[in-house]
C-alpha cells in the first residue's frame, strides 16, 4: 500500500506546487526595462492601495464579526434565532457582484442620488454625496461579503468555550463586557485571527471589485501588465511580490495559533449562560446584526432581482442557457475532480504515519492562499513553454505542428481550479474522516478489508455529508472565480462571472443582473450547510 500511495501523494504535491514555483523563480530572473518603469512609477500605488486595502478590510471584516458572534453566541435579544443563519447569507454574494449592485443604485445616475436631485431641486455640484468607486469603496464592498469568515470562526470558538471559565469571571465580578474583553477574547483570538487571514487573502486575491473601481492595486496591476504591456516577466515578478504578501499572512496566521496559550482545564460544556438585553440595549443588538445582513445581501439581492425581472426577457435566451451549462459543467467537472484528490491525499494520511505524505499534503493544499490571478500566470508560463517546446520539435523532427495542447485550453483552467481550490476540499474531507474512530479501521482489517476496500465500504458510506459538502462548496467557489477564468479560459468560452463582469464593465448593470443573480443563487446551497453546522456546533447552543 505505501510503495503505491506514497509516491502518488508526492507526485500531486509536485503538480500542485509549479505555479507557486514557477512565480517564485521568477524573483531571480534579470529585471526589464518595464520592471524598472513599474517599480519608479506604479509599483508603489500598488504597494500602498493593497495595503490600506487590507487594513481597512481587516478593521471592517472584524468589527462586524466579532460584535456579531458575540451576540448571538452569547447574548438574548428578538431575532437572535434568526441571525444566527442570517449572518451568513453574504458568503453566497460574490464581492464584485456587490459593487456593481452599489454601484448601479448609488451612483450618480443611480435611483437613489436621483432621487435626491428630485426631491430638493438640487443638481450636480449642490450636495455631497460619498464616491462609491474609491478606495473606502471597495473597503466597505469587500468588509460587507467577508465578515462571515470571521463570524464563522469566532462564534464556534465562542460557543466551544468552558461554562467554568465564564463563571469564574462572574464570581470575580467582571460583567458582560468585561468577560467578554478579558476573558472571551483572549480564548477566541487563534480562531479570529484564522477568520481574519482568510478574509485578507481573499481581499489580496480580489480582481473583479478593485479592477471595476479603477484602483491600482496588485491584481489590476497583473493584468495591465500582462495584457496591456506583453511583458510575462514583470507581470510574474509583480505576482511573486503578490505572494510573498499572502505567505506572510499565512505565517502570521500559524504563529498565532503556534503561540497561543490559553486552554480549558475542564470538560464542563453545558449550555452557555445568555445575557439578556432590554431595552435600548435589545434594540442594539438587533440593529448591530440586521445592518451587515441588510447591507451585505438583502439590499443588493433585492435590488438584483429588480433589474433581472426587468431584463430577463432580454438576456435569458439560448446563450444564457449555454453560459450557464458552461459553469455548471465546468463547476461540477472541478469539484468531482477536487473531491476524488482531497480523499486520495486524506485517506493516505490516515493510513501512512509518514512526514513526507504530511509535508506534501500541507504543500498540495497552499493553492488556497494564493490568488486567482497568481496561479493564473503560474500556470500559463510553464504551459506555454511546454506546448512551444514540444510544437518546436515537432516542426524540427516531422516538420508538424501540435499547436496548444494544454494552454488556452479547459484542462489549464481545471488545472488552476485544482491548485485554487484543493484546500477546501481537503479540508472539509479531513475533517469527516478525523470523526471516524480508528477503531473503525482495526474492525475492517480484522474482517480482511484492505485500505482500498476500508474506503470504500466502511469510510465513504460514513462521510457522505463531508464530501457532499466539499463537492457543494467547491462547485460554487469555481461559479465566483473570476480572475483565473479572464486568463485562462479558452477561446470563445464564458462563465457566468465573466459575462456578468464584462457587461458591468461595459455598464450595463441591469443587463448583469440575471448571470449574476444565478451565481448568488447557487451560492445560497452551502451557506445553507454552513448554517446548519455552526447551529449543531455546541450541544444546548441556539
Amino acid at each position: 500500500m505505501a510503495r503505491l500511495w506514497q509516491p502518488g501523494i508526492v507526485l500531486v504535491a509536485l503538480l500542485l506546487s509549479i505555479p507557486a514555483l514557477t512565480i517564485a523563480g521568477f524573483v531571480f530572473e534579470p529585471s526589464g526595462e518595464n520592471w524598472q518603469h513599474l517599480k519608479q512609477t506604479v509599483l508603489p500605488d500598488y504597494l500602498e492601495n493593497s495595503a490600506l486595502l487590507a487594513l481597512g478590510v481587516a478593521i471592517g471584516t472584524l468589527g462586524i464579526g466579532v460584535s456579531t458572534a458575540w451576540l448571538t453566541a452569547m447574548c438574548r435579544f428578538p431575532g437572535k434565532r434568526y441571525f444566527v443563519w442570517l449572518l451568513l447569507l453574504p458568503l453566497a454574494m460574490p464581492a464584485y457582484i456587490i459593487a456593481y449592485t452599489y454601484t448601479g443604485m448609488f451612483d450618480f445616475a443611480g435611483p437613489v442620488q436621483s432621487a435626491i436631485r428630485e426631491w430638493t431641486g438640487w443638481r450636480y455640484g449642490d450636495y455631497y454625496f460619498p464616491e462609491i468607486r474609491s478606495l473606502g469603496g471597495a473597503i466597505t464592498m469587500l468588509s460587507l461579503v467577508l465578515y462571515p469568515y470571521v463570524y464563522l470562526l469566532a462564534r464556534a470558538a465562542f460557543l466551544e468555550q468552558s461554562i467554568c471559565v465564564l463563571e469564574v469571571s462572574r464570581t470575580l465580578g467582571c460583567n458582560a463586557w468585561s468577560s467578554f474583553y478579558r476573558v472571551a477574547l483572549p480564548l477566541a483570538r487563534p480562531a479570529i485571527v484564522a477568520g481574519l487571514s482568510l478574509a485578507l487573502m481573499e481581499t489580496l486575491a480580489d480582481y473583479g471589485t478593485v479592477s471595476y473601481f479603477g484602483l491600482g492595486v496588485f491584481t489590476t496591476g497583473i493584468f495591465r501588465t500582462w495584457f496591456g504591456m506583453g511583458d510575462s516577466v514583470a507581470a510574474a515578478k509583480m505576482s511573486a511580490m503578490l505572494l510573498m504578501f499572502v505567505f506572510t499572512l499565512v505565517i502570521i496566521e500559524r504563529l498565532s495559533r503556534r503561540q497561543a496559550k490559553y486552554h480549558h482545564t475542564t470538560n464542563k460544556y453545558t449550555r452557555l449562560p445568555e445575557y439578556p438585553l432590554h431595552g435600548m440595549r435589545a434594540v442594539l443588538a438587533f440593529v448591530v446584526c440586521l445592518l451587515p445582513v441588510a447591507a451585505g445581501f438583502l439590499l443588493p439581492a433585492g435590488q438584483l432581482l429588480a433589474w433581472a425581472l426587468q431584463t430577463w426577457e432580454e438576456m435569458v435566451d439560448a446563450s444564457f442557457i449555454k453560459l450557464t451549462l458552461h459553469t455548471v459543467f465546468l463547476g461540477l467537472g472541478t469539484a468531482l475532480l477536487s473531491v476524488m484528490l482531497a480523499l486520495f491525499l486524506a485517506y493516505g494520511r490516515r493510513v501512512l504515519k509518514s512526514r513526507t505524505v504530511f509535508v506534501s499534503i500541507r504543500v498540495a493544499a497552499i493553492g488556497y492562499a494564493i490568488p486567482g490571478t497568481v496561479i493564473a500566470v503560474g500556470v500559463i508560463i510553464p504551459f506555454a513553454w511546454l506546448d512551444n517546446t514540444l510544437d518546436g520539435w515537432m516542426r524540427e523532427h516531422f516538420d508538424y505542428s501540435t499547436g496548444l495542447l494544454l494552454s488556452g485550453t479547459l484542462f489549464a483552467l481545471v488545472f488552476a481550479y485544482l491548485v485554487r481550490f484543493l484546500a477546501v476540499s481537503l479540508q472539509t474531507v479531513e475533517s469527516g474522516l478525523d470523526k471516524i474512530k480508528p477503531s473503525m479501521d482495526d474492525a475492517a482489517r480484522s474482517l480482511g478489508y484492505r485500505p482500498r476496500e476500508t474506503l470504500k465500504k466502511v469510510h465513504m458510506p460514513l462521510m457522505k455529508g463531508s464530501l457532499l459538502t466539499a463537492l457543494l462548496i467547491v462547485f460554487v467557489d469555481v461559479m465566483k472565480e473570476l480572475p483565473a477564468t479572464l486568463i485562462l479560459r479558452p477561446f470563445n468560452f464564458n462563465t457566468l462571472a465573466v459575462r456578468a463582469f464584462e457587461l458591468a464593465s461595459d455598464e450595463r448593470l441591469a443587463d448583469s443582473s440575471t448571470a449574476a443573480l444565478m451565481i448568488v443563487l447557487v451560492g445560497l446551497l452551502p451557506v445553507i450547510y454552513l448554517s446548519r453546522s455552526i447551529a449543531q456546533s455546541r450541544a444546548g447552543s441556539t
